[in-house]
């Protein structure tokens, strides 16, 4: 089992591109998904599927476990998604020796951009680079499991 400690953040700034490492698309979807708990299908560049459990109600730390699963059965899985599959580009950033994983969403979640940083230890504030936006990381809305559920959320005034 492992730990996973994430920040999540609403990307302002393009600033990123230039440090692109990687771009991977992905397609999700949600076969069960609540509070303290989800079940996942995440097919990568439409060759290789994994199914992610995740436990926990706190944002910043859950348990998660993942499989890989062969790619037609995850296929077969998508008939029975809960809300809608979320697709987007995954795009690997560097900054001060962090990875941060940038997602471009597509479909009817266009133009949202999110960033999340997955570290054993907290980064501090001060070190994060400028094209972060607000933090969200405590925000159930801006959980993959309830974009998929309820869409882009509403921005804040």
């Amino acid at each position: 089992m492992a730990k996973e400690i994430e920040r999540k953040f609403v990307v302002d700034g393009a600033g990123w591109r230039d440090l692109t490492e990687r771009a991977i698309p992905m397609r999700q979807f949600y076969l069960a998904a609540a509070p303290d708990r989800s079940v996942r299908i995440r097919v990568i560049g439409g060759v290789t599927a994994v199914l992610t459990l995740k436990f926990g109600r706190r944002a910043r730390e859950r348990d998660e476990f993942e499989y890989a699963i062969p790619l037609e059965e995850a296929r077969e899985m998508e008939a029975f998604a809960v809300g809608h599959v979320i697709e987007k580009t995954r795009y690997h950033v560097r900054h001060d020796g962090f990875l941060f994983e940038v997602d471009v969403f597509a479909g009817e979640l266009a133009g949202l951009v999110l960033a999340e940083l997955e570290t054993p230890d907290e980064m501090p504030d001060a070190t994060l680079p400028a094209w972060l936006g607000r933090e969200v990381t405590d925000e159930a809305a801006y959980s993959n499991a309830v974009l998929a559920l309820r869409g882009r959320p509403a921005e804040p005034s």
